[in-house]
């Protein structure tokens, strides 16, 4: 939930962000804008998750990239591996 706690015109840009530049660490072009969005908040939500069960916490708006960053790649990892089955 920490992406959402910076207000939502912040949180649309960092998802994006995070959503792009997880598509770029995945080898891939993207998905369009609103789904790059989309896959970088909920990416922000499974990254929050995943940190906080390892005890982890990141603060400030970079720290929040970083996270929605990793759960986006997370989450496009588990996407790719139902879509190849």
């Amino acid at each position: 939930m920490q992406l959402l706690q910076h207000g939502i015109i912040l949180s649309l840009i960092i998802g994006g962000v995070a959503g792009w530049l997880a598509g770029l660490i995945m080898n891939g072009s993207g998905f369009g804008i609103l789904v790059d969005i989309l896959v970088g908040i909920v990416g922000g939500l499974i990254g929050g998750w995943v940190f906080g069960l390892l005890g982890l916490s990141f603060g400030g708006i970079f720290g929040t990239l970083v996270t929605a960053v990793i759960g986006a790649v997370i989450l496009l990892f588990v996407i790719r591996l139902f879509r190849r089955a």
